[in-house]
């Protein structure tokens, strides 16, 4: 989660009881011949620079067309995908949906999204990495286009590791518990004062995606590759859980902290976060930003083949709409036609600190002076593994951040932690198919 309301969808907020439209759009159509098709677009892009810069091609699009206009409506990320349920059980679905790809089994099996035409499905194939195409798809089958992709890095202080006599950033986890160990520091009455490692029972995506990260940088997974089971009760679970609960007994870590804002105080050494994280952090820390550097996720000995967690938004259309035609030529003029050389949507992303799935556009947007710490999470995109989607998704990454937690405080084993883990994800994936 993030520490500003201004930017990402992570944000907590009170849960809006009512749809907000956005932006002054073209009225809603007559059924007249001649009159113009209006499409609705449901996202969480609700406020701040987010809702800006989708408007502005939206704007575009409507002052180019005069056949098919786009009215934009948003939510708060709490409320998205009670919003995407609710709407289309009573008949008011919108034509384009923008979900968190990690609900998009969960959609497919409600029947809400409808799979990507042939030449639209090829063309995210093409124009798109593997971890992009991979969440956009279900079982194989795509069901939109790309749009934000965050892969997962670590984040350090340059000023603190210095300080501590640890000379750049860790490549493997002995270096990584080396450096935690070194740049933590407590008070005589065992207050942390730096976290060597930040930990952090922050939310669902905080707790979990740093430890995915890691998992999967030990070659380790989630759930199966059928999606019937959870694969973390493994070595490379095991060894991710150990490495944790190490780095909290001998006070590296302290979960209870809100990472997000020690960071940014410097009283955190180094995190696990995705790259959204850097536009909040150059905002926050003003010059203090220069000690922020951005490494790929350490691997457990030297040598090994990188691996991080990418997670990621799609734009797809209803089922429930009565012009997917046109709800495709939209998606696809957003999403693929270039202008100076890049996508409106990588443009769009770029504008707010964010990534697309195409490491070409991104390569030529972050060459013209973009924030190098950005360049890492861009060539992670090669070899990020994509968060399940499975059906039931989100119960299941809410059921291993419960277990992580209990692990964390010591409420549980390391042993408890993985049977637990596995026997409550197995019973939720199992029961959504």
């Amino acid at each position: 989660m993030t520490p500003s309301l201004s930017r990402r969808h992570f944000a907590l907020a009170l849960p809006s009881a009512l749809l907000v439209s956005g932006c002054a759009a073209p009225h809603q159509g007559t059924g007249r011949p001649g009159d113009p098709v209006v499409l609705t677009l449901l996202s969480h892009y609700a406020s701040g620079e987010l809702k800006k810069a989708l408007q502005k091609p939206v704007d575009e699009w409507n002052a180019l067309h005069d056949r098919v206009k786009v009215r934009t409506k948003a939510v708060e990320f709490t409320d998205l995908l009670t919003t995407f349920m609710v709407r289309q059980a009573a008949g008011q679905g919108t034509d384009i949906l923008h979900p968190y790809c990690l609900w998009n089994g969960q959609l497919v099996r409600a029947g809400v999204l409808r799979p990507a035409p042939p030449e639209h499905a090829e063309e995210i194939g093409r124009g798109y990495g593997a971890a992009a195409a991979g969440s956009a798809s279900v079982a194989g089958r795509v069901y939109g286009y790309p749009t934000e992709m965050q892969t997962y890095a670590l984040y350090y202080n340059r000023r603190l590791l210095r300080e501590a006599g640890v000379h750049g950033p860790p490549r493997t986890w002995p270096e990584l518990e080396e450096a935690a160990y070194r740049t933590a520091r407590q008070d005589r009455y065992g207050n942390t004062l730096v976290q060597g490692f930040g930990l952090s029972a922050f939310d669902d995506s905080t707790t979990v995606g740093q430890t995915l990260a890691l998992l999967n940088a030990a070659g380790g997974r989630f759930v199966s590759a059928d999606g019937r089971r959870t694969a973390i009760d493994s070595p490379a679970g095991r060894t991710v859980f150990e490495l944790e609960r190490r780095l909290v007994d001998k006070g590296a870590s302290a979960p209870g902290v809100n990472v997000y804002q020690a960071f940014a105080s410097g009283q955190v050494a180094m995190v696990i976060s995705a790259g959204w994280w850097t536009a909040n952090l150059k905002a926050l820390m003003g010059p203090a930003y220069r000690d922020v550097g951005v490494a790929p996720v350490p691997l457990p000995g030297a040598g090994g083949r990188r691996a991080t967690l990418s997670t990621g938004f799609m734009l797809g259309v209803n089922t429930a709409s009565r012009h997917p035609d046109e709800a495709w030529e939209f998606l696809r003029w957003l999403n693929t036609e270039k202008v100076r050389g890049t996508t409106r949507m990588s443009a769009l992303q770029a504008s707010v600190g964010s990534l697309t799935g195409r490491a070409d556009d991104m390569r030529r947007l972050l060459g013209a002076g973009g924030d190098p710490n950005l360049r890492p999470f861009l060539d992670a995109l090669a070899y990020a593994v994509p968060e399940p989607n499975v059906p039931g998704a989100q119960q299941a990454k809410s059921l291993l951040r419960k277990n992580i937690e209990a692990l964390w405080t010591g409420q549980q084993t390391v042993d408890e932690a993985l049977r637990a883990t596995r026997r409550q994800v197995d019973q939720e994936v199992a029961r959504s198919w």
